[in-house]
């Protein structure tokens, strides 16, 4: 299968690329410039020089493809639209990336969420996430016009990437701030929960969406669960620091952005990847973050 991907060089679709490549599956991946397209050409995936902003590159590339997967931008809506558009009454594969904050709350880390969500849960997103919640709307309801449109919807996601990008962005990040202060800081209390989910698991999940999901499915993506107090803890022993602190919200927006303090890092988002499971057969290897963090994490972030 010709296969047209967004974000190849990032640490999702990197690793999806891998494991597409490794099945046999010939790949086209969207960059925006000539040395990242030469080191994407290095990996075996064909490099187009472009982006997200540019509807007519998109559109041809759709047209071209058997498939296309966009790990790029979860919210890029004009990218969204070009690509559905190109793709009406193709009967094609359109497999897009959410984001578990779709089901994200506002606890500012200060409280532990009894709530889950699985795929047949209404959501109520919050103001900061309708415009996604709106998009993976459209990308489902364009499955009554003739494109096998999917949503995977990953949650917290760990390991190491096996494309150009190795790092993710909660964790390691969250490490790297860690390091350059001598300190692990959480939102809050820390009691905050997120389901979460292994890079190459995410990976054998989209392997399988893209064979057998049917037009307008949607799927979770997780297999376990941690608080961030606990994640920090796990980061700390791993950089062999103290014990974490509270982090005031006010003082994590400030450095952060608001909107990564309150729904990256500040949320709860638990969920179940139930119809993963049950219609495709995904059975994930991976368990726990906590202990990828005390024995894998990278040291050299």
């Amino acid at each position: 299968m010709d296969i047209f991907l967004t974000g190849a060089t990032g640490y999702i679709g990197g690793t999806i690329a891998r494991r597409l490549l490794d099945d046999g599956h010939s790949l086209r991946g969207l960059v925006r410039d000539a040395e990242k397209g030469r080191r994407l050409a290095f990996f075996g995936v064909e490099p187009v020089i472009g982006g997200l902003d540019d509807a007519a590159l998109l559109t041809a590339e759709a047209r071209r493809a058997d498939a296309v997967i966009n790990t790029a931008n979860s919210d890029h809506r004009g990218a969204i639209d070009a690509f559905l558009e190109a793709l009406v009454g193709s009967g094609k594969p359109f497999l897009h990336t959410s984001g578990s904050s779709i089901v994200a709350d506002d606890a500012h880390g200060d409280v532990a969420s009894d709530k889950i969500h699985d795929e047949d849960t209404p959501v109520e997103p919050v103001p900061g996430k309708q415009a996604r919640v709106a998009i993976d709307r459209a990308i489902r309801d364009a499955s009554c016009r003739g494109v096998r449109s999917i949503v995977v919807c990953p949650t917290m996601i760990y390991g190491n990437g096996l494309g150009l990008a190795r790092d993710s962005a909660q964790i390691p990040g969250l490490a790297k701030r860690a390091r350059a202060s001598g300190v692990v800081r959480h939102v809050g209390r820390g009691l905050n929960i997120w389901s979460n989910v292994h890079v190459e698991d995410v990976a054998d999940l989209y392997r399988l969406a893209l064979a057998k999901a049917p037009a307008g499915a949607f799927y979770f993506a997780e297999n376990g669960e941690a608080s961030y107090r606990d994640i920090c803890v796990a980061v700390a022993r791993r950089l062999e620091l103290g014990e974490p602190q509270a982090w005031r919200f006010e003082d994590a927006a400030k450095e952060l952005g608001e909107n990564s303090a309150a729904y990256t890092f500040g949320s709860n988002s638990r969920v179940r990847a139930r119809r993963a499971r049950s219609e495709l057969g995904w059975q994930p290897r991976h368990s726990s973050a906590t202990a990828w963090i005390e024995t894998d994490l990278p040291l050299d972030l």
